[in-house]
């Protein structure tokens, strides 16, 4: 048994030697009562993820609030298909399948492992109204 749990540890503690994890968030748009920039609109929708391996990257976001003012959370997988390049995929943890949203991005490398990440993303299902609007998002991520 002692030989078990030994392998376990080596085998989790190589895992998280090699990791690589990253910051994420995304820019949110000022409140109509707002005076201008907060901190708050970065700190919105921050998040934390998990380089699976080279091409992906596994992770969740803070999303909006729920009816009680509970913060909510978003898992997302991202897949990198280019130098700098990549696709998304971002659900809710409640009623996720009705509220999944796909897009692409791009991360500038701005400073040491600080990105920029401009990104497009849109619903996989239409709303009520049978529409399905995409939105063009502007991140930040920091990789350590």
């Amino acid at each position: 048994m002692k030989k078990v749990l030994f392998t376990a540890a080596l085998a989790m503690t190589t895992l998280f030697a090699s990791a690589q994890f990253m910051v994420v968030t995304t820019v949110t748009e000022a409140a109509e009562d707002a005076d201008g920039f907060s901190a708050e609109q970065i700190t919105d929708k921050i998040g934390l993820g998990y380089q699976v391996n080279e091409s992906l990257t596994a992770g969740v976001q803070k999303g909006p609030e729920d009816e009680a003012g509970d913060a909510t959370w978003d898992l997302f997988v991202r897949y990198s298909f280019g130098e700098g390049m990549w696709a998304t995929l971002q659900m809710p943890t409640e009623e996720a399948t009705d509220n999944m949203t796909i897009g692409v991005g791009y991360s500038f490398n701005v400073w040491n492992d600080l990105y920029l990440e401009p990104s497009y993303t849109m619903p996989v299902n239409e709303d009520d109204a049978g529409e399905r609007e995409g939105k063009l998002n502007f991140g930040l991520a920091y990789r350590f």
